[in-house]
């Protein structure tokens, strides 16, 4: 039984509460939107919509896409897929790392991406 909010909450539902609050106050981190900005290529037709969008550079197949087709990605994963979660310090140090540990990708390539780092935390765990 776990002591979290009155013994209702397993120390997994505490650390998912916290990761997930965690990861929406990132949202609003400013060098994320500097990475954004920095991915900006230029304004274009949107070809789904017909309408003028800002176009920004996928880092990893170098595509162009409409800002609600991108993500801002962690190069180094906030839990390394190795070592999987230390601690919450450091959790907190790599979620809100600076601009030069960030990058714009399309949100295909994001998907991948992110699936490598869940099947190798799943083989190191």
């Amino acid at each position: 039984m776990s002591s979290r909010n009155g013994g209702q909450w397993t120390d997994a539902r505490f650390h998912s509460f916290v990761s997930s609050t965690l990861r929406a106050g990132s949202r609003r981190w400013p060098p994320k939107y500097a990475c954004l900005a920095e991915s900006k290529t230029e304004k274009k037709i949107n070809v789904k919509t017909g309408r003028l969008a800002q176009h920004h550079l996928c880092a990893e197949c170098g595509g162009e896409f409409v800002s609600k087709d991108v993500q801002v990605d962690h190069i180094k994963p906030v839990v390394d897929p190795k070592k999987g979660f230390i601690s919450w310090d450091v959790y907190i140090d790599r979620m809100f790392c600076e601009q030069k540990n960030l990058q714009t990708l399309c949100k295909e390539c994001h998907k991948i991406k992110s699936k490598k780092e869940r099947d190798a935390r799943k083989q190191n765990t």
